[in-house]
């Protein structure tokens, strides 16, 4: 530890991202991209955005962005608020809607960046088991919390929430402020954002990353009534005006402009993933029911870490949790038909062996 260093520096365990080794060449089945690269026109925008304009700042309401986000699912503009990537949009509702001491409840088994916000920003969080089938219990989150935080799906388990499950919630802590957490969304949940005018207590948080294949640029957004939009913009504003550089606000807006590649490339996610469930259950995996780009699974003859480790040692990246109750599993990222193929022949070449 240096002695220059705050308190909050030393008792903080920042969040690991998913490993990016430049050992060898893997197969990268870890962090949950895409496999195919952003659409045509995003491509075409980013070529027109490099030029001589790169020396002026870029517009720090993203109101192009804000606007045709706006325009597609039928809000307002002052209801859109968008980031630097979903994670910095999570990140500023801790100091936007609660104060140092407040509680904030999620699940046990959910996206482990939640429970990192909470210790930096002073924070309480309290989590809620989740049930025996890995689901969530929309019926148990504390009384005394002030909001609750949902991935819907859930990171790392892929378990989609039900809208009715979602309104469920949103009646019963119609006091306490629901952060919806889209992250994987578009590959067979239902969003929330209808619920929206309904609700005012609801602040859904969606990103480019995933479904659109923008991880590289980081960009995300978040959608809820006017209120909660300009609490989040008050945050932006006292640490970065420019969250967004001018390149990625043009990429994301013809990104949603080609709702013809997004929903080919969706689909074939959703084709490889259901495909890749059958091959592997047939091969004797536990595999839960996804409806993001990625598969939970185990196996009752291997531990997670070994096959995380087989896996590595045979060049493909997958992700292994050393957490209480899902240390068995391993999380493997949707890739192309030729990368499962892949995986699962080396799965099985393990199993058989066994």
């Amino acid at each position: 530890m240096n002695r220059f260093w705050s308190n909050t520096v030393r008792n903080i365990s920042p969040y690991i991202p998913g490993e990016q080794p430049g050992d060898r060449k893997y197969i990268k089945l870890n962090t949950n991209e895409n496999p195919y690269p952003p659409s045509p026109r995003v491509l075409e925008a980013i070529r027109q955005e490099t030029g001589g304009d790169l020396r002026l700042y870029p517009d720090p309401d993203a109101t192009l962005l804000r606007n045709a986000l706006a325009d597609m699912y039928r809000l307002n503009a002052d209801e859109v608020f968008v980031g630097n990537g979903s994670d910095e949009v999570l990140a500023f509702c801790f100091p936007a809607f609660f104060n140092p001491g407040d509680i904030i409840s999620f699940p046990e088994i959910t996206y482990s960046f939640y429970p990192v916000y909470a210790k930096l920003f002073g924070v309480s969080s309290r989590t809620v088991p989740l049930n025996e089938d890995y689901t969530v219990n929309p019926d148990i989150f504390p009384e005394d919390a002030k909001g609750i935080l949902l991935a819907n799906p859930n990171a790392p388990t892929g378990i989609a929430v039900s809208i009715n499950d979602i309104e469920k919630l949103l009646g019963k802590y119609h006091e306490k402020l629901i952060v919806i957490d889209e992250a994987y969304v578009d590959f067979g949940a239902e969003t929330a954002v209808p619920l929206i005018k309904e609700h005012e207590n609801l602040l859904v948080v969606q990103t480019f990353s995933k479904s659109r294949s923008l991880a590289g640029l980081r960009i995300g957004f978040a959608l809820g009534n006017k209120d909660l939009i300009e609490a989040l913009n008050r945050i932006k504003n006292s640490f970065n005006s420019y969250t967004l550089d001018r390149i990625a606000v043009k990429a994301a807006a013809a990104a949603l402009q080609d709702r013809e590649y997004f929903e080919e490339t969706r689909a074939r996610v959703i084709r490889t993933r259901e495909a890749t469930a059958e091959r592997l259950i047939s091969l004797g995996f536990n595999v839960l029911p996804s409806k993001a780009n990625f598969l939970f699974v185990s196996h009752n003859q291997m531990s997670g870490k070994e096959l995380f480790l087989r896996l590595k040692n045979d060049g493909i990246l997958v992700r292994h949790f050393d957490i209480s109750g899902i240390e068995n599993f391993v999380r493997i990222s949707i890739g192309t038909d030729e990368e499962m193929n892949t995986l699962v022949d080396k799965l099985e070449g393990y199993i058989n062996s066994l």
